[in-house]
């Protein structure tokens, strides 16, 4: 029987180096927790935030991280009752990550933060759902109220949460159409879904956007916010929402007025916590991501995987942001 454990730890704020990959004994679950046997490690900006010292959340030393995992339960609490040893399982994102971060052989997780695997994933999949997938579902169907035949912009499209969004915006019928900085992507997008695609340091997103809507954009899911809200709102058609989610534009984010009142605009923030704190809205995402699974028309899209003992490698890849999809870990 296994009596040790790897784990990665930082004791210091800073760039992917800092990363250590530390021995400890195989841990114990609490009253309410459960221990996981991870198989994949999904990769997060979360993580790299953590690092850095810019996430909402601040790290305590020693500090592990991450958010998401696949494997199987191999120990349960005593108050533990949903689940039991040899359970397929995710860990949902929300809990405190420098106490039960999932970068190591096992896992430690309350069980409030774990999901039954869906069923014809892969570990490697499995592993690189819940963050990207929960955050698009709560995005575009709770706070945006996409339907059928809407079209709706999603920015940032080659990132996890906007390949996500791409897939549930056709499972809700809806025709996305993607932003990205270059064209180099263009074709990859429209071949996992994309209606249109507009290359933002190519070509003009107000122009670009009114010859696609002529003015009938309904619904944006925004993860870049800045100056470009102004383009957005401009191609709304009345009673058309922008869910801001992110902010990956360096400049302020002006709120367009005299538009919002002409059209009857709405404009919000969103974040993934809304669908995961809400029990009833997490069953609604989690039947909804299953209907998509098994229909085909969800699956992650997986751009490279890394050996954990490669872990500074991945963040330094994660950091350059030339993935197209996820980046996961094996364990």
């Amino acid at each position: 029987m296994q009596t040790t454990s790897r784990v990665v730890r930082f004791h210091t704020l800073g760039g992917p180096e800092i990363l250590k990959i530390e021995s400890r004994a195989v841990p114990e679950p609490g009253d309410d927790e459960v221990l996981i046997k991870v198989e994949a490690i999904g990769l997060n900006r979360a993580d790299v935030m953590l690092r850095r010292g810019s996430y909402l959340e601040k790290a305590t030393f020693p500090s592990q991280l991450g958010f998401e995992a696949a494997g199987e339960i191999i120990a349960c609490g005593k108050r533990v009752s949903c689940f039991q040893p040899g359970d397929a399982v995710c860990t949902l994102p929300g809990f405190n990550l420098s106490r039960y971060g999932v970068y190591g052989d096992h896992a430690v997780i309350p069980q409030a933060y774990i999901l039954r695997q869906p069923a014809g994933l892969t570990n490697v999949e499995a592993a690189a759902l819940w963050m990207a997938y929960l955050t698009a579902y709560g995005g575009l169907i709770e706070a945006g109220q996409l339907r059928s035949g809407e079209q709706v912009l999603i920015s940032a499209a080659t990132s996890s949460v906007g390949l996500a969004a791409i897939q549930l915006a056709r499972q809700a019928g809806a025709i996305p159409i993607a932003t990205t900085l270059g064209g180099e992507k263009r074709d990859a997008l429209l071949t996992l879904g994309a209606g249109a695609v507009i290359a933002t340091q190519e070509e003009p997103l107000g122009e670009r956007l009114q010859q696609l809507t002529q003015g009938k954009l309904s619904c944006a899911f925004d993860a870049v916010g800045g100056p470009q809200v102004m383009d957005l709102a401009e191609s709304m058609e009345p009673g058309g929402r922008i869910v801001i989610h992110g902010a990956l534009s360096p400049e302020s984010t002006p709120f367009p007025l005299k538009l919002a009142i002409k059209k009857s605009l709405s404009l919000r923030g969103y974040v993934y916590t809304e669908v995961t704190k809400n029990p009833r809205m997490l069953a609604r995402a989690q039947a909804f991501i299953a209907q998509g699974i098994a229909a085909g028309v969800v699956r992650p899209h997986i751009d490279r995987t890394f050996a954990l003992d490669d872990v500074v490698q991945a963040h330094r890849y994660l950091e350059s942001n030339q993935q197209f999809g996820k980046v996961v870990l094996t364990v």
